[in-house]
């Protein structure tokens, strides 16, 4: 299949999927067990797609006011949700929810789980609490600052959280101790670490990102952007990091020792109107998936120029993007509560 993303075009959503209006802000989307589509949304639901586009969705109603953050659980059976009510819950595909933890006052978000080290954190403001999965609390790192991103790194034993003045390292399962830090002057927002282990990036409140070498704490700024970055994604094994924040799909290079530094970035799927709100990298190619502040989405792969047409304009701008695991689903959510999927299992990369 081969579309091209221009006005007018038939989109991959127009010909192989589905669409529904959950009538709320669409906060994020993941894929569970069997297909299954959850989305937290702004009024404080969850809501449960079936892959079947004839059922409608189930929705359970999780917090009292909105979603801030999800995440799928460890065996993709659950959500984890995070909201203004200063709670982080668990609900299963059933309805069941399970209050994990709560801290009045407070808004929970992000969330983040790493499947190798079986732990899930979540930012409680300046805390960042860890939990074992079976929703014990099993450490707590304290900031100066409120924590605007969370990463665990590739093996689950470290945990990087950013902050004003740059981001903490702690390592996930030992007791009292002093964090590494990382420093760059300035409030850092968003946060990733590269597959490899090798780089940890940030998203400032400025228009540029921030990124470090581990191994000895070089850095590197990558500036440009007329707008905040609001969305990071890693390509496989890390040789790509994919952002928004701009009319283009910036795409940093991070091959060899330096990563980034003193190398320019790729602009992919130029001609759309507007800046790039959300990108999410397919799982197993060099494919990005990135939605519009306009409600347009495309997908963009490194070495090829012509973008395909996920999603024509409309229906609000894209806020939520995610990929199955095995890359033959894509979802995408937008500010006005529009959901839509699509089946692309007999899908090849755009010629």
């Amino acid at each position: 299949m081969s579309l091209s993303a221009e006005p007018g075009k038939t989109s991959l959503l127009d010909r192989v999927g589905t669409g529904r209006k959950l009538d709320a802000y669409v906060v994020g989307v993941v894929f569970l067990d069997e297909g299954l589509l959850a989305a937290a949304l702004g009024d404080g639901r969850v809501a449960f797609i079936n892959s079947e586009s004839t059922n409608p969705p189930s929705f359970v109603s999780v917090h009292d006011g909105a979603c801030l953050s999800l995440a799928g659980d460890w065996e993709e059976q659950r959500v984890l949700t995070g909201g203004d009510d200063g709670r982080l819950v668990s609900t299963d595909t059933d309805g069941e929810t399970t209050e994990i933890a709560s801290i009045a006052g407070r808004w929970v978000e992000p969330i983040v789980v790493s499947r190798a080290s079986g732990l899930c954190a979540a930012a409680f403001g300046k805390t960042v609490s860890l939990f074992a999965q079976d929703g014990r609390a099993v450490g707590r790192f304290d900031h100066a600052n409120t924590v605007g991103g969370l990463a665990f790194g590739p093996k689950g034993r470290r945990i990087a959280a950013a902050h004003y003045g740059g981001i903490s390292l702690w390592w996930a399962k030992l007791g009292i101790q002093e964090p590494k830090r990382l420093r760059w002057s300035g409030s850092h927002l968003g946060l990733t670490w590269s597959p490899d282990g090798k780089y940890i990036v940030t998203a400032m409140q400025e228009n540029e990102l921030h990124g470090w070498r581990v191994s000895d704490s070089a850095d590197m700024r990558m500036s440009g952007y007329p707008t905040k970055v609001k969305s990071m994604s890693w390509l496989p094994k890390g040789r790509y990091l994919a952002t928004g924040g701009a009319e283009s799909v910036v795409c940093w290079p991070f091959q060899g020792k330096d990563g980034a530094m003193g190398k320019a970035p790729l602009d992919l799927g130029r001609g759309f109107e507007g800046v790039v709100t959300v990108v999410a990298a397919h799982p197993r190619h060099d494919v990005v998936a990135a939605g519009y502040e306009d409600g347009a989405t495309i997908l963009v792969q490194i070495d090829r120029t012509h973008p395909v047409l996920v999603k024509r304009p409309g229906k609000g701008a894209v806020t939520a993007l995610a990929w199955s695991a095995d890359g033959q689903h894509l979802a995408l959510g937008t500010e006005s509560g529009f959901v839509g999927r699509i089946g692309l299992s007999d899908w090849r990369a755009p010629s």
